[in-house]
């Protein structure tokens, strides 16, 4: 489920404010906790967000990483089968502390583009960049204490090995397909 987080990071997350759910897609990065065993994960969110409010003094948010999913069809196996859905889910349940400290939110800034540029590191952020210091004028920071783990992992694993073979391939070969169609779409 780590690797997941890892390789997937762009986030679901979710908080509840008068019984209404607040959603909002922020890329969150992992890290192992002292204090907590299952880990934390970090991130930031424009201040003017409406869930930024509740990303602080230790309110709740579940939250969602999405894997590759596709469609899966019966003619892909070698066996009968019925027509399925594969995907790669991980939910997370958690407790939110704001972070305060202006350094602290930059410092955070800087690991999580240290991760996203990896292996390359292409780009390199540094504190003393003068667009950190206006931005960190317009987002919060936070960290998540994880409190529970749940992985949704629907495979095709219960079919026979080459059936399950089949379906890694049609996973792999669906979404490199749907997202270069997508693309020729919308650019």
């Amino acid at each position: 489920m780590i690797e997941v987080i890892k390789t997937y990071p762009l986030a679901t997350v979710i908080s509840i404010k008068d019984n209404k759910p607040l959603i909002t897609h922020l890329p969150l990065i992992y890290r192992d906790s002292d204090s907590n065993r299952d880990g934390k994960l970090i991130g930031h969110i424009d201040k003017f967000n409406p869930q930024a409010e509740l990303l602080r003094d230790n309110n709740d948010v579940t939250i969602i990483f999405s894997g590759p999913q596709c469609y899966i069809s019966p003619s892909i196996y070698t066996t009968t089968q019925l027509p399925t859905w594969n995907y790669i889910k991980v939910h997370l349940n958690g407790k939110v502390t704001a972070i305060e400290d202006a350094k602290t939110v930059k410092e955070s800034l800087i690991k999580m583009t240290e991760f996203l540029e990896q292996p390359k590191h292409k780009y390199v952020l540094t504190i003393e960049n003068p667009k950190m210091e206006r931005a960190i004028n317009y987002i919060k920071g936070f960290e998540i204490e994880i409190t529970n783990w749940e992985g949704k992992f629907k495979l095709s694993q219960d079919k026979k090995p080459r059936d399950i073979a089949n379906a890694k391939a049609e996973l792999i070969r669906a979404n490199q397909q749907s997202i270069e169609a997508f693309l020729e779409k919308v650019f």
